[in-house]
């Protein structure tokens, strides 16, 4: 713990038993909350690895006491580290888990697994079996989990779609112009060609030696990309979610992309190559 930081800090979460089963929240060690945690019983705490990690390396926080608001916890678990407020950006802060029926509190999410039957009952089905224990209370705002994960990672998909758009302008772009270079080198080199024709080229190695001057350019610009990209990854690295952007498989598939593009927009001036009349190729301008 460093000098001058409060001892502990972490966001705080009430919740009830199977809570972290129902999200899939893995129990890492000691136990999860039971129904014997309850008023009256000795107050409770569940803690996550981040804290754990934090305020106790080395130490078994297992079976420690805390304080807080006044009172003393004891510590009776350790679950894995979620990022509970954005899927997208993580505070770095550790969370707290007490039991619900410890500490009253005037709002209640309700998470429900629906296993079997269609979703579009659960809301009605929340609704019955909580007016059936007290019919005076509001149960409002559905929402399903995909629902919550698409709106927290809503901007990023956004951000990076519309970095998608300009990466397929641009890439349209370089296969352009590639292709007018290449072009433009037949054009220049039509009497090379013909020479190369009427000396006994075949047809398929004049192909070759075109596809072959593209695939060279394709490559120094792929490795100028890629350079480029590795230098630029940490200004784009808080709109990735579970993907690094020094990704090797991204990388790879993004240069195959790259040369295949290049291949594609030098096939038809190195076609247009092997066709070449040298009976024209070679006629005086």
């Amino acid at each position: 713990m460093a000098r001058g930081e409060p001892m502990p800090y972490g966001d705080q979460v009430l919740v009830t038993p199977e809570y972290f089963r129902t999200l899939g929240i893995p129990l890492q060690r000691g136990r999860d909350f039971t129904d014997e945690d309850r008023a009256g019983s000795e107050p409770v705490v569940v803690i996550d690895e981040n804290l754990a990690h934090r305020y106790w390396p080395g130490e078994e926080p297992v079976g420690k006491r805390i304080i807080q608001s006044g009172h003393v916890y004891k510590i009776i678990g350790i679950v894995g580290h979620v990022n509970s407020s954005n899927l997208a950006s993580d505070s770095g802060r550790g969370m707290y888990y007490f039991s619900m029926f410890q500490r009253a509190t005037p709002l209640v999410a309700i998470l429900a697994k629906e296993r079997i039957g269609d979703l579009d009952e659960l809301p009605g089905n929340i609704r019955e079996a909580v007016r059936d224990v007290d019919p005076h209370q509001a149960v409002y705002s559905f929402h399903s989990m995909e629902d919550l994960v698409a709106s927290s990672l809503a901007p990023r998909r956004f951000g990076m779609r519309l970095l998608g758009f300009f990466a397929a302008t641009a890439l349209f772009l370089a296969a352009l112009g590639l292709y007018g270079v290449i072009s433009y080198s037949v054009t220049q080199r039509k009497r090379e060609i013909g020479i190369r024709l009427v000396m006994g080229a075949e047809e398929k190695k004049v192909m070759r030696m075109v596809l072959v001057q593209g695939l060279r350019l394709g490559v120094i610009g792929v490795a100028i990309g890629t350079a480029g990209s590795l230098a630029g990854a940490r200004l784009i690295q808080n709109q990735l979610f579970g993907v690094s952007p020094f990704d090797p498989l991204t990388l790879a598939a993004m240069a195959t992309i790259l040369l295949s593009v290049t291949i594609l927009a030098s096939y038809l001036p190195a076609r247009r190559a092997m066709r070449v009349d040298p009976t024209i190729a070679l006629r005086p301008e």
